[in-house]
């Protein structure tokens, strides 16, 4: 088969989608009622059959990549196993579905036969949701392919640069200060021009290394980009946090409010000069 690896997360939502509609449009065609279900659950199946040999052999192409992250072994053949069972019950319902087409014209066959499909296809849906599942634990949890799926060297930065942000702010929300400053120091040696990453860089040193005043100074040095009222908002937040640590409330006061007229639909800026009040 042709690499189709990086494909994977596209042709999986083919087999969701397919195999869904398929095993409720045969359910409904066993009650007798709404004829063309009938047809249309067989065309479904089928394609998501097929559909499940190539997401498996997708993710048989890509997830040695994911295996090699340091943990996510487990998770990989989880996600690989749960897979296999649903692609295994899909092509047990079509095999079914094709059987009930070959023996159109023994009725009462027939009809055991799509019976038999849609109690397989309902544990089809079972496995299908088991393997998304694992699939997105690996994903969410362990990063399998995020930043590292198109093999684009800008988009693995991009996984460390988030890998580094997240983990200085649980660093941060657990005390662990010191930390929290080498984790945002690192991402500021990574990205030194990005205006975000330097805004971060003013909070860590506020917030890590308890120095409200280089942070001051740090923030005076951040120009603001052109129509970003998010970022403005955050830096007037962070300064003001700034003034109050430095022992001057008043200047906090008066930025929180001047940012108050503004901005008269940002909540954190009322909620911040609310709580200074």
């Amino acid at each position: 088969m042709p690499e189709i690896g990086s494909f994977h997360p596209q042709i999986v939502h083919f087999v969701i989608a397919l195999g869904i509609f398929g095993v409720v449009f045969r359910l409904v065609s066993l009650t007798g009622r709404l004829a063309w279900t009938g047809p249309s659950a067989t065309v479904l199946l089928l394609i998501a059959a097929g559909a499940s040999v190539a997401a498996a052999e997708s993710g048989d192409q890509v997830h040695a990549l994911a295996e090699r992250v340091p943990g996510a072994r487990e998770a990989v053949e989880e996600h690989q196993e749960a897979g296999e069972l649903a692609r295994n019950l899909l092509l047990g319902v079509a095999l079914l579905e094709v059987g009930g087409l070959a023996f159109h014209r023994r009725p009462q066959v027939a009809r055991w036969l799509v019976i038999g499909s849609g109690l397989v296809g309902v544990g089809a849906l079972a496995a299908i949701y088991e393997a998304g599942e694992h699939g997105g634990h690996l994903v969410y949890g362990y990063a399998g392919g995020v930043g590292t799926r198109s093999g684009d060297p800008a988009d693995v930065r991009h996984l460390l640069v988030a890998g580094l942000y997240h983990e200085a702010r649980a660093a941060r929300d657990s005390g662990r200060a010191e930390e929290a400053a080498r984790l945002t120091d690192e991402l500021a040696r990574q990205m030194p021009d990005d205006p975000t990453v330097k805004l971060l860089g003013a909070e860590s040193l506020l917030k890590d290394k308890h120095d409200p005043r280089g942070a001051m100074a740090a923030l005076a040095l951040i120009p603001a980009p052109p129509d970003q009222r998010g970022f403005v908002i955050r830096k007037g937040l962070i300064l003001s946090d700034a003034y109050v640590a430095a022992g001057l409330p008043d200047s906090a006061k008066a930025l929180l409010t001047d940012m108050a007229q503004k901005f008269p639909k940002a909540r954190f800026v009322a909620e911040a000069l609310k709580k200074l009040e």
